[in-house]
């Protein structure tokens, strides 16, 4: 079985010059089709916003387009979409890793759809009662699926169907279904299409035989707004010529109106800067992988480290992000990693001259620890810093000490005050944490400072900067200064608790410091504010501290287990759930409730920071499986089934539900009652409704998705990660067959290099361990390449053109 999975990671910058020209509330969405999957925080107050926002999130079905909305946010009326960025999926690639600024679209209601129609027409020939041949077009609107939410409600569609020509143009119209997205329509209507020339019309107007070439049949999806406008899903065209005598039956993707309401000219309504990186993997059956695998797991042990597959991927990589993300969890995955950073970790000591630089540099070893302490702290963050960021990003007192900074009354003693309150919480929060610090963590810690010292055996003081240099630096002080990133806080902090955060950040790094440093380094401040605000701190006190939390976070000693018996905070979030067993009139409600996950329990709260009203353990869950929208009429439904009667939850959006789903499947898996069977769909007015069974605690009749055991603490799918790495390799197949030719040169030719060649800038310690390690990478991609081409094109000949999987795009010719 081949999984095709999609992600989208990147960074909403700013945006400018946008339309109104004058002081406004911004917020900014990004939507698949036409369901919002994610929304910055507003930014009030502002002609050119910067909402410096990351994501990333998992695609959990197909879409023709990307959009990033712009929105005036409004108090007492709907939000305004000011204008759009709308990017084609098959465009998405063009813009891969590169920040670009794009114009702003006008929102042109005609343009907005999304879904898919499926439809059967037919050409019938019929003899008139005086013998002569004329044509009868049949046409089958069967059902559509995707149709969007409208005002966040499922849509009450109707379709209308037309034979439109040069001289005609004959609609006809389904009935309204309601409050659904994916509507069964099954209705057939007929037009007459060739008339005989003696047919005559009531009139004194002889009707020729009509032009076929020219007649087209249009069908346009509506919502019936009731009370108000109809609003336009889409449309679809399809020329009677290509009938023929033929039943022609497809799938097609709704199209956008031609031409919509488009002015002819638009107006400039601003810009947007965006760094957008779709992904989209072949993930191949395990087996598929064995040899890239095994050849990137034993890196570690080559002999030197630079003619290792991981070292030569991070060397013909452009951007040396793309491939340590995928590398440091695939080696965390197969617990590779202590080894390889150590490996590296050397390499990177030996071209280091002075003590006081070591680490410092963005070299593969610190590229590799960073992304690990990324994954594997990030519990670690929550549990030490979350709620003191909360403290300062909820109540926030002014901190600013820079007196060309400082605002009109502002008091710069006070302001020091709270500073030192904010830094003093902050520092003893960290030096007191050591003991809920990752194992992991530890053990690359301990070898860094090891290395270290080795390298440097004359200077006491290596062993602590080699780790303050990560914890403090990289690590607390990025999750202080950006605490968005390290999912501490929703959205990125406003303009004065950044600088706030900022401030303490500098702070943290430099108490970080002091452990490390031979003698004091207040004279090394660019600011004298800092130089000042510094004087108040008594360094020996700090000194201690530093050093005793670096000798405890790089000690391969076991822990207490203490700081493992807390459970494990996976997920919280906004959902409405259905009320269980309770009805209001009769009929069953759903309300908005705040969800939480840990490793121990899965709770619903009336508020965030409420008690639970309803708690499952997580012993308790037996299955957790999507719902048919059929249901409760209802997208984005899950359900999760424990020893009562199953909790029905519905998520914002398709990204939230799947991101649910996996992170309960995930915590669940090693359950031991786990279900093998459920009910799709739900048990009502006396049945099921997906097998139609009486009794309400029947045996399910679908098999249950998720069952393979997996770490929750660190979700990794190997697989995944190994095809990342080849899809890398096949891009940088020119360069990895360049560097085996400049192996096999210089093993042959041992002279000098008359000029430099394109491998200049690589590393070639040992030519002929690497020419080794290159012809295995390049054997083992070639191989993967043939997978993947009989892959593509059994998917091509399976996956038929009009098929629900491969819809008709646009009109058919």
């Amino acid at each position: 079985e081949v999984r095709v999975l999609q992600n989208l990671r990147g960074k909403i910058y700013d945006a400018k010059h946008l339309v109104p020209n004058k002081m406004r509330d911004f917020f900014c969405t990004i939507n698949l089709d036409q369901e919002e999957v994610f929304r910055t925080q507003v930014v009030e107050k502002s002609l050119s916003p910067y909402f410096g926002e990351e994501f990333y999130f998992e695609i959990p079905r197909t879409f023709q387009w990307l959009s990033f909305y712009i929105y005036d946010k409004s108090v007492l009326q709907k939000d305004l979409r000011i204008g759009k960025v709308a990017i084609k999926k098959e465009d998405l690639c063009n813009y891969t890793g590169k920040e670009n600024w794009f114009t702003l679209q006008p929102v042109d209601s005609n343009s907005e759809v999304q879904g898919k129609v499926h439809l059967e027409l037919k050409l019938n020939e019929l003899i008139t009662d005086n013998g002569s041949v004329c044509q009868q077009l049949v046409v089958h609107i069967k059902e559509c699926h995707g149709l969007p939410l409208i005002n966040g409600q499922n849509c009450d569609p109707y379709a209308t169907v037309s034979l439109v020509g040069p001289s005609r143009n004959d609609q006809k119209k389904t009935k309204v279904k309601k409050k659904t997205s994916n509507p069964q329509f099954n209705e057939t209507f007929y037009f007459e299409v060739t008339r005989s020339s003696s047919y005559t019309k009531k009139s004194q107007f002889q009707v020729e035989e009509e032009d076929i070439e020219k007649l087209e049949v249009r069908v346009d999806l509506w919502n019936n707004g009731n009370l108000v406008q109809d609003v336009f899903l889409g449309e679809i065209k399809v020329p009677v010529k290509v009938l023929r005598n033929d039943s022609f039956k497809a799938w097609y993707l709704l199209q956008p109106r031609e031409n919509g309401n488009k002015s002819s000219k638009t107006d400039d309504l601003g810009s947007l800067r965006l760094n957008i990186c779709y992904t989209e993997d072949c993930v191949l059956p395990s087996e598929y992988y064995a040899s890239l695998r095994n050849l990137l797991l034993k890196s570690s042990d080559v002999q030197p480290i630079s003619a290792s597959a991981a070292y030569i991927l991070c060397e013909v990589c452009r951007d040396k992000y793309d491939a340590v993300l995928p590398l440091v969890r695939l080696l965390l995955h197969h617990h590779k990693l202590v080894p390889f950073v150590a490996a590296v970790a050397e390499l990177d000591l030996k071209d280091t001259q002075e003590a006081n630089t070591v680490f410092r540099g963005n070299s593969l070893a610190t590229r590799c620890v960073d992304e690990m302490m990324k994954i594997v702290g990030k519990h670690y963050l929550k549990v030490t810093l979350k709620p003191v960021i909360d403290e300062i990003c909820e109540s926030p007192k002014p901190c600013e000490i820079d007196p060309i900074k400082l605002r009109e009354g502002d008091n710069v003693e006070t302001n020091m005050e709270n500073l030192r309150y904010y830094v003093d919480k902050v520092f003893r929060e960290i030096v007191r944490s050591s003991i809920s610090c990752p194992t992991l963590m530890c053990d690359v810690f301990y070898s860094l400072r090891h290395l270290a010292a080795k390298r440097f055996p004359n200077d006491p003081h290596v062993q602590y900067s080699a780790v303050s240099s990560f914890v403090f630096l990289r690590f607390f002080a990025v999750a202080v200064v950006s605490p968005h990133t390290f999912h501490l806080r929703p959205h990125h902090p406003d303009a004065q608790t950044s600088r706030t955060l900022t401030l303490i950040s500098k702070a943290i790094q430099t108490l970080g410091s002091w452990g490390s440093l031979t003698k004091s380094k207040l004279s090394s401040f660019k600011e004298t504010f800092m130089c000042e605000f510094f004087k108040t701190f008594q360094e020996e006190n700090f000194t201690e501290s530093v050093k005793k939390f670096l000798d405890d976070v790089s000690s391969t000693e076991s822990k207490e287990p203490s700081g493992l018996s807390e459970p494990v905070h996976l997920k919280e979030g906004e959902m409405y759930k259905r009320a269980q067993g309770r009805t209001r009139i009769g009929k069953k409600n759903f309300k908005k409730r705040w969800f939480c996950l840990t490793s121990r329990e899965f709770t619903y709260h009336k508020q965030q920071d409420k008690e639970p009203i309803f708690t499952i353990p997580i012993k308790n869950i037996l299955a957790v499986e999507k719902l048919d929208e059929s249901s409760f009429n209802k997208k984005n439904m899950f359900q999760v089934l424990h020893g009562e009667k199953p909790l029905y939850i519905q998520a914002n959006n398709c990204v939230e539900a799947s991101e649910w789903i996996e992170a309960l499947c995930r915590v669940t898996r090693c359950n031991q009652k786990r279900l093998t069977f459920y009910h799709p769909s739900a048990f009502l007015n006396g049945n099921w409704l997906c097998c139609k069974a009486t009794v309400e605690n029947t045996v399910g009749c679908a098999r249950c998705t998720a069952d393979v055991p997996a770490d929750t603490q660190i979700e990794i799918d190997g697989d995944r990660e190994t095809e990342r790495i080849y899809s890398l390799f096949a891009v940088n197949m020119s360069k990895l067959q360049k560097l085996e030719e400049a192996c096999g040169s210089i093993a042959v030719y041992q002279g000098p290099r008359k000029e430099p060649d394109d491998y200049s800038n690589f590393t070639i310690e040992d030519s002929v361990a690497t020419f080794h390690t290159l012809k295995q990478i390049i054997d083992t991609v070639e191989k993967l390449n043939e997978s993947h081409e009989k892959y593509q094109k059994k998917r091509s000949s399976s996956a038929k053109y009009g098929s629900e999987e491969n819809p008709i795009v646009g009109k058919v010719s």
